[in-house]
């Protein structure tokens, strides 16, 4: 039996985790729940799991029909289990080793979800039980290298994104303090450094996307406003810088900051968005060079559009802006990888969203 013909089917539900502190300038109450529908106007909201700070990063396992998130700010992760009817079941938060928390990914055996520390600037294991639930951290892996130029947001390792390599073997962790990506392995109960890749000083790496078919992953950095085409080397578990352009159209003069990556499932196109430029760059894929060519700049639809992320049949852009309280939905040319704003609505301090 193939593993399509063993995966769950979808839920068909959205969940959105928005910011709640003042400390975040926030007007969010947690997780909002949808069910979703032919477009993001089309889409019900079913309930709010309340009671958490800063939701500020989700990600679900359809195997078994869980939803974890980490609470930006916090210490802690907490895990849900998920009802066809959008129900959260809680089922307890565990420590992170670390203060906030701002991303996780579930390793490919689900043994465990790897997390990022931000402020304390390090990666940890928190082993998942047979239940989906999570015990605190077993092993925290301080990231260690010398600060960019940044007099305050680089004052020490600063770990920002996880992603899975494909295959799965390796780790990769953009660290925005340190103007480093790490690539990590899990051995045994722990993790273990691999390789690291220094970028421009100042570059400040926020997150990272594979390509879907070519060896080549796509590196949004925060301070510069900058994307880097890299190529990747899973044999060694090495990235290899091979070319950088600007987020930002030349005649903006503001100040803004690179916040989150999209890759489409053809390959062909590349998004980051501009907090400050409240603007979604577009760039084409070029078939014979390891590089990306501008295209042009789409509105975001709101202020501060800090996460982006695609719907599931890969038709459709996402974005939360933060500081516009709005999710904001763009259909994607799949000729020329133009964005056209296509729905609207409103959500409080949105910062992740996440499907089951």
């Amino acid at each position: 039996m193939s593993d399509a013909a063993l995966r769950p089917a979808p839920l068909g539900l959205a969940f959105v985790g928005c910011f709640t502190s003042e400390r975040r300038r926030a007007r969010g109450r947690g997780i909002d729940v949808y069910r979703t529908g032919a477009g993001l106007e089309g889409w019900t909201h079913l309930g709010r799991m309340e009671g958490l700070t800063n939701p500020s990063f989700l990600v679900t396992d359809p195997a078994r029909a869980m939803l974890y998130t980490v609470q930006g700010d916090g210490e802690a992760a907490s895990a849900f289990a998920a009802g066809p009817d959008g129900t959260l079941l809680a089922l307890g938060s565990a420590a992170t080793g670390g203060s906030n928390s701002v991303h996780q990914a579930l390793d490919p055996s689900g043994r465990f979800l790897i997390v990022a520390n931000y402020a304390s600037g390090s990666v940890a294991l928190l082993p998942v039980r047979a239940d989906g639930g999570l015990e605190p951290a077993s092993h925290v892996l301080p990231l260690s290298g010398t600060p960019g130029p940044h007099r305050t947001e680089q004052a020490c390792a600063h770990p920002h994104h996880v992603v899975l390599a494909p295959g799965g073997r390796h780790v990769l962790v953009p660290d925005k303090g340190l103007d480093r990506i790490f690539v990590l392995r899990i051995e045994g109960e722990g993790l273990a450094i691999v390789s690291e890749v220094a970028m421009r000083p100042g570059a400040g790496p926020r997150h990272v996307v594979f390509h879907p078919g070519r060896p080549l992953a796509f590196l949004v950095n925060e301070l510069d406003s900058s994307v880097a085409t890299c190529r990747w080397d899973a044999a060694s578990g090495t990235l290899i810088p091979r070319h950088l352009v600007p987020t930002l159209p030349p005649d903006f003069f503001g100040a803004s900051t690179a916040a989150a990556i999209v890759v489409t499932p053809c390959g062909r196109f590349v998004y980051a968005s501009n907090r400050g430029q409240d603007g979604i760059a577009r760039f084409r894929v070029e078939k014979s060079a390891e590089r990306l060519d501008p295209t042009g700049w789409t509105p975001s639809g709101g202020r501060d559009p800090r996460f982006m992320t695609l719907t599931p049949d890969g038709k459709h852009l996402l974005v939360a802006n933060e500081q516009g309280d709005s999710l904001v939905e763009f259909a994607i040319d799949p000729a020329s990888g133009d964005l056209a704003q296509t729905g609207s609505r409103q959500s409080l301090s949105p910062c992740t969203i996440a499907f089951l």
